[in-house]
C-alpha cells in the first residue's frame, strides 16, 4: 500500500459567494435569521479552516456594516446568522473570509444579496380573487385569464410581485411572463401552508399604466387527483393573489394588487388537467390581454374570496421549472398505421410544439405514453389518465407549449398534423424542480451506468414540487413509504434539503392528532378504497429516517429540531399500534414488503415475510433514529427513553422472527436484510444471519426476492458480512427479477414492478403498472457509497467514508458528490490482483480510507490521495466494510 499528496506548494485560497439557508435564489425567503454557510476551494494539502470573518451591509446604505471580527473555529455550514434579525422585506449583502494555517486571511468571497419576503401576515394588502367560470367538463375545467391594472408613480428604485394561488398560475406583467416557474405555486398542505413566491419585476414596470395579468388553471387544488376519479378534492374554485410592491426614489412606497376591481374571462385553454391534459385553440388568443391599454369592458368582475393570510409561506426550495429540451429520436408509424414520435428517452415534462399553418379549426391531436406496446402506444397502464393534449389551428404559424399540465413519456401519438410531420418540427421540453445537481457514479460496465441513469431520470420525473410515485398514471402522490427508501440515494444526486425541508412541514401539517403519518403527503382522501390503516410501518418512517437522512447528508440538525415533534409523535403511534407485548396483534391490513418479487400480478402486499415482521422492524429502526435524534438535540430524557424503547424492539425481532443461531423464522432475502441492516441481531447471530442470506439470494438463483422495504437492505447486508460477491452476482442479474432485466428490455427510468414490461413486449397484466417509479431505484445509494467507495462517515460528509467494494466483473469505477465543503471524489481501477485508488478530499474534511485488501484503514486530511494494494482475485468483494454513517 502507498499513499502521496500533492507536494508542498503556494496555493491560493478562494472563497465561494455565501449561500443561504438551503435557497439557491435568497429572493424573498421566509427566515429572519438566515444560516449562512460557504465552500473554500485551494488546492493546498491538509487545509482547514481556523477561523472566518462575516460581513453584513444594507446594500441601500453601504455605510452600514457589520462585521463579526475574526471568528476562531472552523464552522462553516449553516453557521448562525450574526448580525440583528431581519424584518419583512429587507436586504442585506452578505460576504465571508476564512483563515487557513497561515497568518494571512483570505480575500473576502463575492458578495451574495439577500432578501426576505412578507415575515408579518399583516403586510398582505391584496386580496385573493376568484374568476367567474362555467362548470367544468370531462377533462377539466377551462383556465381563466385575469388582469387588473395600476398607476405607479416614477422614480421606481426597487419592484416585487409575490403571488400564490389556489390552483396554478402564470404570472404576466405589462406584456411578458414573470419568471421562469411552471405550475407555481404547487402542492402543499394547502389548509395550513401555502407558498407564495416573490419575483424581482424591477426592469417590467414603468412610470404610468400598468398592467397585471393571471393565467390560471385547477392543478392540483380542485383538478383530478389520485386514482378514484375525484375533483374538488381541495375546493370548488379557484383564485389568485398578487401583489406588487415599488420602491420609490423618494422613500415612498406603493402596493397594489389583486382586488375586487380586477376582471376575468376564459382564454384560448379550453381544457386543462394535469391528468387529462390542456386543449389550446389558437382562435381564442387574446393578443395584448396582460398589456396597458387593453379593453377587458366585456370581461366579468371577479369575486373577492375570504383568505387567512397566516397560512402563507416562502418557499423552503427551488420551483418547478423547464430544464432542458430532448429532440425527437425518431418517426414511425405503428401497426394501426398511426404516426408515433420516439424521444429516446422516457421524461416528465411535455411537448412544444411548432404548429404550422393548417386549416383554422382543424385539431391536432397528442397523445402520451410510456412504451409502446406490440408497437402502438402503450396507454392501459395509464390508467385512467387521458395524457392528451389538443391544439386548434386558427391558420397561423406559431409555437405552442402546455402550461398547466405534465405527462410521463418517452413516446407521443400525432394525429391530425397537416402535411408531413418531421423531427424538428415537435421537442419534449423536460420539468421538474430546479434541484442543484450533487453527484455523479460511472463504471466500466455499461448496464450499470445505464441503471444509475435511469435512476436519475425517475428522481428528476418524480421531484416535480412533491417526491412523487409516478408522474403519469391517474396517482402522482407523495407516498411516503417510497421516499422513505430513496431519501438517500436522491440527496446524493441533487441538492433536495430546501424542497424535503418543505415537505416536511406539510408531512407535520398533516399528520394525524394521534401521531400517525399519512401514506402519502400532502393528504387528501382521494382513494375511499383505501383499506383503514393504522400506523403504517415503513410508509409512517418517513417521519423518521427523512430527517435523519438530510440531517447526516447536510448537516443541518435544524431540520431535526423542526421536525422533533413530529418524529416523536410517529414513534409513539407506531408503538401504541405494536400494542403493550410488541406484538401487532391488533391486525389489520398493511402493506409490507410492498411488491415483493414473488408477489402476484393483483396482489402486491402479498410479500413472503409476514407485515408484523417488518414493522417490528421498522419500530426498532425509527426508535433509534429518534434516540439518536434526541442525542444530537441534547434531549436527554427522550434519549433514555427511546433508546430503551428501540432495544425492546430489537429483542422482541430476535425472540420472534430470528432463532438463536440466527436463522430468520420466514427465510426470506428480506427477513435476513431487515435484522442485519437496522442492527437487531446480537453479534453471535450476525454472522450466521449473513450466510444465510447469502444462501437465501443462491437459492434464489442470485435474483431479486424483496420488495420497496427489503431491496434497499439486501446488497448492503450481505457486504456487511463478509459476502460481497454474492451481492455483486445480484447487482449483475440481467434475468427478471433483477436490475438489470430492465435495462435489457430498453428501460430509460427505473419500473414500479420487476416485471413491468414482459419478455415478449406485453406490459404486466396487473391493474397498477408505472414504467417511472424511482424506488427500486434506491440501490443507487449502495452504487455510490458501496461500488464507488464514498459515504458521510460524520453529517453533512465532516468526515468521509472511502471503503470501495470492487468485483473482477468491473476493471474501474468513479463517483463524485459535491459536499457542504466542496467535492469529494473516489476513483478506482482494478487491473488482475493491482487495486489503485484516488481520493479527492475537500478542504476542513478528513477521510478514513478502506482499502479492500482488508489492511488497516488510513485517515487523511484534505487534498488528493492515491493509494495501491494487491487483492486476490475475488477476496476484495467478500471483506466486510460496514457501513458506518454519522
Amino acid at each position: 500500500m502507498s499513499t502521496s499528496a500533492h507536494p508542498v506548494a503556494i496555493h491560493p485560497v478562494t472563497v465561494r459567494p455565501v449561500t443561504v439557508e438551503h435557497h439557491r435564489e435568497p429572493l424573498g425567503i421566509g427566515q429572519e435569521r438566515p444560516r449562512l454557510s460557504w465552500v473554500v476551494d485551494t488546492g493546498e494539502p491538509g487545509w482547514v479552516q481556523h477561523a472566518h470573518e462575516i460581513e453584513v451591509t444594507d446594500p441601500d446604505h453601504p455605510g452600514e456594516r457589520f462585521r463579526t471580527g475574526r471568528v476562531d473555529g472552523a464552522e462553516q455550514v449553516l453557521v448562525p446568522w450574526p448580525a440583528a434579525p431581519l424584518g419583512s422585506r429587507e436586504r442585506r449583502s452578505v460576504r465571508v473570509r476564512v483563515w487557513g494555517p497561515a497568518q494571512e486571511p483570505s480575500a473576502w468571497s463575492e458578495p451574495t444579496v439577500l432578501e426576505t419576503g412578507l415575515l408579518d401576515a399583516g403586510l398582505w394588502q391584496a386580496r385573493v380573487v376568484a374568476p367567474v367560470l362555467p362548470p367544468a367538463g370531462e377533462g377539466g375545467e377551462p383556465a381563466a385569464l385575469l388582469r387588473g391594472e395600476v398607476q405607479l408613480p416614477g422614480g421606481v428604485v426597487r419592484a416585487r410581485v409575490r403571488a400564490t394561488a389556489h390552483g396554478v398560475m402564470t404570472l404576466h406583467l405589462n406584456g411578458a411572463p414573470v419568471g421562469e416557474d411552471v405550475l407555481h405555486p404547487g402542492w402543499t398542505s394547502y389548509a395550513t401552508r401555502l407558498r407564495y413566491r416573490t419575483w424581482d419585476v424591477t426592469d417590467l414596470v414603468r412610470e404610468g399604466r400598468n398592467a397585471l395579468g393571471v393565467h390560471l388553471a385547477d392543478g392540483w387544488w380542485r383538478g383530478y387527483l389520485g386514482f378514484a376519479g375525484l375533483r374538488d378534492v381541495y375546493g370548488e374554485r379557484t383564485a389568485a393573489l398578487v401583489q406588487l410592491e415599488v420602491d420609490h426614489a423618494d422613500g415612498t412606497r406603493t402596493v397594489v394588487g389583486t382586488d375586487a376591481s380586477w376582471r376575468s374571462t376564459l382564454g384560448p385553454v379550453t381544457r386543462a388537467d394535469l391528468y387529462t391534459g390542456e386543449t389550446f385553440d389558437a382562435r381564442r388568443r387574446l393578443d395584448g390581454w396582460d398589456s396597458p391599454g387593453f379593453d377587458d369592458a366585456g370581461w366579468d368582475a371577479v369575486t373577492v374570496e375570504p383568505f387567512d393570510t397566516a397560512t402563507l409561506v416562502a418557499p423552503d426550495g427551488p420551483p418547478v421549472r423547464r430544464q432542458e429540451s430532448l429532440r425527437a429520436v425518431g418517426i414511425t408509424t405503428s401497426p394501426s398505421g398511426r404516426t408515433i414520435v420516439d424521444f429516446g428517452q422516457n421524461l416528465v415534462g411535455r411537448l412544444r410544439v411548432r404548429v404550422p399553418a393548417g386549416e383554422p379549426g382543424s385539431v391536432i391531436t397528442l397523445r402520451h405514453a410510456e412504451v409502446l406496446e406490440h408497437g402502438e402506444l402503450g396507454v392501459r397502464s395509464l390508467r385512467a389518465a387521458r395524457a392528451t393534449d389538443e391544439v386548434v389551428l386558427d391558420g397561423r404559424e406559431f409555437t405552442w407549449e402546455p402550461e398547466f399540465t405534465l405527462h410521463g413519456f418517452r413516446y407521443a401519438e400525432v394525429t391530425g398534423w397537416p402535411g408531413e410531420l418531421t423531427a424538428d418540427a415537435l421537442e419534449a421540453v423536460v420539468v421538474h424542480t430546479d434541484l442543484r445537481r450533487l453527484g455523479e457514479f460511472e463504471t466500466s460496465d455499461p448496464l450499470l451506468n445505464r441503471l444509475h441513469e435511469n435512476v436519475l431520470w425517475s428522481m428528476r420525473g418524480n421531484f416535480v414540487d412533491v417526491p412523487t410515485d409516478c408522474p403519469q398514471r391517474d396517482e402522482r402522490l407523495g407516498w411516503t413509504g417510497d421516499l422513505q427508501v430513496f431519501a438517500p440515494t436522491a440527496a446524493y444526486l441533487h441538492d433536495t434539503t430546501g424542497m424535503l425541508t418543505g415537505w416536511l412541514a406539510d408531512l407535520a401539517a398533516d399528520q394525524h392528532p394521534d401521531g400517525n403519518v399519512p401514506v402519502y403527503v400532502p393528504w387528501a382522501d382521494v382513494d375511499p378504497n383505501l383499506p383503514p390503516l393504522g400506523a403504517e410501518a415503513g410508509w409512517g418512517d418517513a417521519a423518521t429516517v427523512v430527517p435523519w437522512t438530510l440531517y447526516e447528508r447536510s448537516g443541518d440538525a435544524g431540520i431535526l429540531r423542526r421536525q422533533w415533534r413530529s418524529m416523536t409523535a410517529w414513534v409513539d403511534a407506531f408503538a401504541a399500534r405494536a400494542g403493550e407485548e410488541l406484538d401487532f396483534a391488533s391486525g389489520g391490513f398493511s402493506f409490507g414488503d410492498w411488491l415483493d418479487a414473488a408477489a402476484p400480478d393483483d396482489q402486491p402486499w402479498a410479500a413472503r415475510l409476514p407485515w408484523q415482521a417488518v414493522a417490528t422492524a421498522y419500530l426498532a429502526r425509527s426508535a433509534q433514529i429518534v434516540r439518536d435524534t434526541a442525542r444530537v438535540l441534547g434531549e436527554d430524557e427522550a434519549q433514555q427513553r427511546y433508546g430503551e424503547l428501540a432495544d425492546r424492539v430489537a429483542q422482541r425481532f430476535r425472540t420472534e422472527y430470528v432463532t438463536p443461531s440466527g436463522r430468520a423464522a420466514f427465510p426470506s432475502q428480506t427477513a435476513h436484510a431487515l435484522g442485519l441492516a437496522f442492527g437487531l441481531l446480537d453479534p453471535a447471530q450476525r454472522e450466521r444471519a449473513g450466510e444465510l442470506l447469502a444462501q437465501q439470494v443462491a437459492a434464489d438463483g442470485y435474483h431479486v426476492g424483496s420488495g420497496f422495504l427489503g431491496t434497499p437492505l439486501v446488497c448492503d447486508a450481505l457486504a456487511d458480512t463478509g459476502h460481497g460477491a454474492t451481492a455483486w452476482r445480484l447487482l449483475l442479474q440481467t434475468e427478471c427479477p433483477s436490475w438489470l432485466y430492465a435495462v435489457t428490455m430498453g428501460a430509460t427510468t427505473i419500473w414500479e414492478r420487476w416485471n413491468s414490461m414482459l419478455p415478449d413486449g406485453s406490459i404486466n397484466p396487473g391493474s397498477m403498472t408505472s414504467f417511472n417509479h424511482y424506488a427500486f431505484g434506491a440501490v443507487a445509494d449502495f452504487l455510490h457509497r458501496r461500488v464507488g467507495g464514498l459515504a458521510p462517515a460524520a453529517p453533512g460528509y465532516r468526515r468521509l467514508r472511502i471503503a470501495p467494494l470492487p468485483d473482477p466483473a468491473l476493471t474501474w469505477a468513479r463517483t463524485a458528490h459535491e459536499t457542504p465543503y466542496g467535492r469529494a471524489a473516489v476513483s478506482w481501477t482494478l487491473d488482475g490482483e493491482e487495486f489503485t485508488l484516488e481520493v479527492v478530499v475537500p478542504p476542513s474534511t478528513q477521510a478514513d480510507v478502506h482499502l479492500p485488501d482488508g489492511s488497516p484503514p488510513t485517515t487523511v486530511a484534505a487534498g488528493v490521495h492515491r493509494f495501491t494494494c494487491t487483492v486476490r482475485a475475488g477476496a476484495a468483494a467478500e471483506a466486510p466494510a460496514a457501513f458506518a454513517g454519522s
